[in-house]
């Protein structure tokens, strides 16, 4: 063979090689490039799931908190109506207690002075379970926790102004126990 085919032969077989070295290149180029794809893609799957797991987890304690202060809300409800209803079986004997001081009159010093011991023992057993009385004459009339039986015109009073009690009213809290019996003066 003569030295310039010699020639175009190895300049044929440079090129082929660089041309194979490029490819082989380019292969391992595009097979680093979907690694890297591969890659990405699990990572942004797995920071997906990651991101659902921190919600559900978030949910789930938002969800507990609510439970537990539902259910702290309604041991307090429980409780107050339990003290409500007690409290409402005793409200015939501080009646009574308080009818038979107003009629005392005659009576010996040591009687008045059990009855007002008896009266003031159970006042302070009803303020420790925190319930409180209401209602005094002159206050204003409300019909969400005044029970009117009577009403009458007066110059003493003011329009719509409680004249008379009958019977006290008891709350806890803002619960009523028992809605006060009152007279209104001056309503229409």
């Amino acid at each position: 063979m003569s030295e310039e085919k010699k020639e175009k032969n190895t300049e044929a077989t440079e090129e082929v090689l660089e041309e194979e070295k490029k490819s082989e290149k380019e292969a391992k180029t595009s097979e680093k490039k979907k690694k890297k794809d591969k890659a990405s893609a699990k990572i942004e799957e797995l920071e997906k799931a990651l991101a659902e797991e921190k919600d559900k987890r978030l949910r789930l304690a938002a969800e507990y908190e609510n439970y537990r202060k539902r259910t702290s809300n309604e041991k307090l409800g429980i409780y107050d109506d339990a003290t409500a209803k007690a409290v409402e079986q005793l409200l015939p004997v501080a009646d009574s207690l308080t009818m038979a001081q107003q009629s005392m009159k005659d009576a010996p010093d040591e009687f008045k002075k059990g009855f007002e011991l008896v009266s003031s023992q159970l006042a302070a057993s009803l303020e420790k379970l925190k319930v409180e009385e209401f209602c005094e004459v002159g206050d204003d009339f409300d019909p969400n926790i005044h029970n009117a039986v009577a009403k009458i015109e007066s110059e003493d009073f003011e329009e719509n102004k409680i004249s008379a009690v009958f019977q006290k009213g008891y709350k806890l809290g803002d619960k009523i126990i028992r809605h006060a019996m009152v007279q209104v003066a001056n309503c229409d």
